[in-house]
């Protein structure tokens, strides 16, 4: 009988520029990170299903990995980093001053639909600014996802940006259910444009509901915010990301910042700016984040707060990470271990290795099959080059 031995649904081994790929992203991201003045937390890789429970996490059930512990309750593995660092903010860093700037570096796991080919477990970095409101705390934030980005070396990319007030002032403004605000939302997110026209269509006409119908289509550069204007009429989060874009033009960062006033998505648990960055030649957004001011004060500490994740295997995807070629070989005789490990430290990484063979041709056999073009020989009374 054949045994097949695979990782279970949803998990896959990487494998050398796939690693390479991995720790250059987490690499060149925790530095800046750290460079900007965030310090680093790890949270457990399991958590209590209440906590998310009460942080209103705007992930479905179905989506969490769950597992019981030895008293029968419920444990997830971590679906996302931001309600467990705001736990850690509300609670073991209640007692030191505001704004504190946190990052992690840590896997979140989330169970998708069966063979959908997805991946259960996302390696993520990110940031979050606890304690800080206002227009400076949103620009050092969408400023620092474009400088997230371009450290990570992904041009071409852009960043994303919409207001969650800017849905729920329009939908206020026709006076909708609970319901049928969560149901126009979906079709917002989800692009449905057929099913939201039908929603639209017992609803009096009027600029608010002109806005919406053309809510999915509101995406672009700056000029969509006037657009959004002259649809909705005043609205104080269009003159607020406008003011947003300003600032950040006048630092050097307007080139890569465009609007969708469409983002809509998890409107319960974003409170203000909202941002997903976009870079070629990956088939889903590999940035997101924004504003959730309430979310800590459900610990018990209030504390406005924004932030975003970036989904290191999607931004390692777009780079083009070939791992080092094997160049030498050392074969090392009685009494020069230490000098063969002096060489081998001096070699750029992985293009030299030592040889665990006895003699001289199965070393040489060696090289020709790694694809090494040399053999270095060291023995008591000298050393020799050989080529393969």
């Amino acid at each position: 009988m054949d045994l097949h031995i695979t990782p279970p649904e949803g998990t896959r081994d990487r494998l050398f520029a796939e690693c390479l790929e991995r720790r250059q992203v987490q690499a060149a991201l925790v530095e800046l990170f750290r460079r900007r003045g965030y310090t680093e937390v790890i949270t457990p890789e399991v958590e209590y299903y209440d906590l998310f429970v009460r942080a209103g996490s705007p992930l479905p059930q179905q989506a969490m990995l769950k597992v019981i512990d030895r008293s029968g309750r419920i444990l997830v593995m971590r679906p996302d980093s931001t309600a467990p660092i705001a736990r850690v903010a509300a609670t073991k860093l209640k007692g030191l001053p505001l704004p504190q700037r946190l990052y992690y570096d840590q896997a979140v796991f989330r169970s998708g639909d069966a063979h959908d080919g997805g991946s259960n477990e996302t390696a993520q970095c990110g940031v979050e600014l606890i304690g800080a409101v206002g227009r400076k705390a949103d620009v050092e934030m969408v400023a620092l996802a474009v400088d997230a980005l371009r450290r990570c070396g992904v041009e071409p990319f852009h960043i994303e940006v919409g207001h969650a007030d800017f849905f729920r002032t329009l939908a206020a403004r026709l006076e909708l259910s609970a319901e049928g605000v969560e149901q126009m939302r979906a079709c917002i997110e989800g692009k449905n444009y057929a099913a939201l026209n039908d929603l639209l269509a017992d609803v009096d006409p009027g600029p608010a509901r002109d806005a919406l119908s053309r809510l999915p289509y509101l995406f672009g550069g700056v000029e969509v915010l006037e657009q959004a204007a002259q649809l909705a009429g005043p609205c104080k989060s269009l003159d607020y990301l406008a003011q947003l874009y300003e600032e950040l033009d006048e630092a050097g960062y307007g080139r890569w910042v465009r609007f969708d006033l469409g983002l809509v998505h998890q409107m319960d648990y974003y409170t203000g700016v909202v941002f997903r960055g976009y870079v070629q030649g990956a088939g889903r957004p590999v940035l997101s984040g924004g504003r959730y001011d309430k979310l800590v004060e459900r610990f018990g500490r209030r504390a406005e707060a924004t932030g975003f994740a970036v989904d290191v295997d999607a931004v390692g995807s777009c780079l083009e990470v070939e791992p080092p070629r094997l160049e030498t070989v050392i074969h090392y005789g009685q009494g020069t271990l230490y000098q063969a490990l002096q060489e081998l430290d001096r070699c750029p990484p992985g293009t030299c290795e030592l040889s665990p063979c006895r003699t001289l041709n199965s070393t040489l056999n060696l090289a020709r099959e790694k694809g090494a073009g040399r053999v270095l020989v060291l023995e008591k009374t000298g050393r020799r080059w050989l080529e393969v």
